[in-house]
């Protein structure tokens, strides 16, 4: 690493915002809020396998059922499947409230999920994405898009059937070169976020001229990696931590 560099890193000296007050965590809350609000909801939650400690189950309240589906068996999974085939487990029209956290990034067809979410959604039912705009790669090999707060209109529109109620972008960072290439130098900068939280309401069912018939075991032959066996694909080596830290504290 270049003098130069270790210069400008120890001199990134950038001040951290509350993260519990970021606008982007002000968005579940009104999901939650509306499915509280149904008597009897049906809510499904995509990617629920407890992996992180975290489970988001306990913040609904007067529901029918609450299902947790994943790719993969586990804690708070009640049903395994693919995303990609959603109405293959579920009856069309049959659930009132869908979520999913952290698991767009890692559909390798986000518009094919999108279709099968408004298959199995009733009309007036809800979704609430939250997926990354900027974050490194993990859960190697099955990491595939970032969003910006464009993607959700491109996702969530009139032709696959549902209203977009809100796109919000938050938890800010800086980007940071670690090469002494000239464009990349600049990107610390620049504003930059880690989350964006999506609302949509369905309206109708999608456009038939919306087809997407090919899902991921027709072109890949890997499977989701259960967590503990990804850990070196997702972290930078010890080594490379060692400098950027020393880096940064001088």
């Amino acid at each position: 690493m270049s003098k130069k560099l270790e210069r400008k890193l120890k001199n990134l000296n950038l001040p951290l915002s509350p993260g519990s007050e970021d606008p982007y965590h002000q968005v579940f809350p009104k999901f939650v809020e509306a499915a509280n609000n149904k008597k009897d909801a049906r809510i499904l939650e995509l990617g629920s396998r407890n992996v992180s400690g975290n489970t988001r189950n306990d913040s609904f309240k007067n529901y029918k059922e609450y299902i947790g589906f994943d790719i993969l068996e586990g804690p708070n999974v009640d049903k395994v499947g693919d995303v990609h085939k959603l109405s293959q487990y579920f009856e069309k029209g049959s659930i009132d409230f869908v979520f999913c956290i952290s698991v767009f990034e890692h559909l390798m067809m986000p518009w094919k999920a999108v279709l099968e979410m408004n298959k199995v959604l009733k009309v007036g039912g809800e979704v609430y994405i939250s997926t990354h705009p900027t974050w490194s790669p993990h859960e190697l090999p099955w990491d595939f898009f970032r969003f910006l707060q464009n993607s959700a209109h491109s996702l969530f529109n009139k032709h696959t059937g549902f209203e977009l109620i809100e796109a919000i972008e938050g938890l800010p960072c800086r980007v940071v070169s670690l090469t002494d290439d000239a464009p990349t130098l600049g990107l610390k900068h620049q504003k930059a976020n880690l989350a964006i939280a999506i609302r949509a309401r369905k309206v109708s069912d999608h456009s038939d001229k919306l087809k997407w018939d090919i899902y991921p075991d027709d072109i890949n032959d890997t499977m989701y990696p259960p967590k503990d066996e990804n850990a070196d694909h997702n972290t930078p080596s010890r080594s490379i931590l060692g400098k950027i830290k020393k880096v940064l504290k001088g």
